[in-house]
């Protein structure tokens, strides 16, 4: 069955006054990984039969594959989307930091956070306790860390990127040109990774926990809790600050930082209206649509929301705002979450939310958009 045919759409009146896009009331949440079950799933099984503990950071592969970061368990586990089943790609479901130069499968790792891939299908996913970042290569399996030594701390610009510390990463985003960027969050800085010359430096952030003016260059200016990124397959990097509460883009030609939503305070305000009149509720994942909307999990109001590139205006797109698990069928604004993370929408327009603390994998078809964008933007 393709999976477009897995979501029955519903004929159920939209709810403009709450700010809940419009086309979301006709669009169910289909659960299509984790039975709620918090313990780890074993190396195989169908992914909507066995437990993914705390679902996090989630990307579709170069195969079409889900690949989704159990934090709980320590894995990378592939989804085939066409069948159901699942296996564990990276980590061998054991806490601890091993296994380097060897198959993925058998190493240790410690929370994996965020998975990418590159133009070559290689993959790379952060393990935030272990302050790293490491590389699967697509040809052999064999895994390797590229970037952070395994201790915490704010050390080695202008050097090997896998000699320097790192303080507790949470995403990364690969642009076109051969180069990582790191959200590295106790530091409160985006770190860049030269994949080339395997040299790390600082792209942004001044390890201050201080306000980010719109317009600013990227080079001294702070960011407060940098969460989240994501390339748009051309010239700019979208970025979520948690402890920020806000949404900027950062444009790679001009080097300069523009705050696109958010006051800077937390809450669940402004649905329906300007973005930047809006407040968030730690943000900690976000994706861009092909069609240029920014997608992310605000995780503390447990929804999904959307900031559209045409209008500037944010809306909710799953949930209401109240945390619960469900419902498994209905429209998606009714179907409640607890503490979403990962959030993804991929080239057909499916989005896919890693449900962390309800243990569960959810997708949601969202409507075409009328018309089309270059197909430049790849899985990054």
């Amino acid at each position: 069955m393709r999976l477009r045919c897995l979501l029955s759409v519903l004929l159920l009146p939209s709810f403009p006054a709450t700010g809940v896009a419009d086309e979301t009331s006709a669009i169910s949440v289909v659960t299509i990984g984790g039975n709620g079950v918090d313990g780890f799933g074993g190396m195989n099984g169908r992914a909507s039969d066995i437990p993914m503990p705390q679902p996090f950071g989630l990307v579709t592969g170069p195969d079409n594959a889900l690949y989704v970061c159990e934090v709980g368990s320590h894995v990378i586990r592939r989804i085939d989307l066409s069948t159901g089943l699942s296996n564990v790609v990276a980590g061998c479901g054991r806490k601890g930091y091993s296994g380097d130069g060897g198959p993925a499968t058998s190493a240790e790792l410690n929370e994996p956070y965020e998975v990418r891939f590159d133009l070559d299908g290689n993959m790379y996913f952060v393990e935030m306790q272990n302050h790293i970042v490491r590389r699967v290569d697509h040809s052999n399996g064999v895994i390797s860390t590229i970037a952070g030594n395994g201790q915490p701390g704010f050390v080695g610009d202008g050097g090997a990127a896998n000699a320097a510390m790192l303080n507790r990463p949470h995403s990364i985003a690969l642009d076109t040109s051969g180069n990582l960027y790191i959200c590295d969050i106790g530091n409160h800085r985006i770190r860049k990774v030269d994949l080339g010359s395997g040299l790390i430096s600082t792209f942004a952030g001044t390890g201050e926990r201080k306000p980010t003016p719109d317009g600013s260059p990227v080079s001294g200016t702070p960011l407060n809790g940098p969460r989240a990124l994501d390339f748009d397959g051309q010239h700019s990097l979208y970025l979520a600050l948690r402890e920020g509460n806000a949404i900027y883009r950062i444009d790679l030609h001009s080097q300069s930082i523009h705050h696109l939503a958010g006051t800077g305070k937390s809450g669940f305000t402004g649905n329906g209206g300007d973005a930047l009149q809006a407040t968030l509720s730690g943000p900690k994942g976000i994706c861009l649509s092909k069609a240029g909307d920014i997608y992310f999990a605000d995780t503390e109001s447990h929804t999904i929301r959307v900031v559209r590139k045409s209008t500037g205006v944010i809306e909710v797109v799953v949930g209401d705002g109240k945390k619960g698990d469900g419902p498994k069928a209905g429209p998606a604004h009714s179907c409640r979450m607890d503490r979403p993370h990962g959030v993804f929408v991929s080239d057909d327009n499916i989005l896919y939310i890693g449900d962390s603390n309800n243990h569960k994998v959810r997708m949601v078809k969202l409507p075409d958009p009328d018309f089309s964008v270059s197909a430049s933007r790849s899985t990054n």
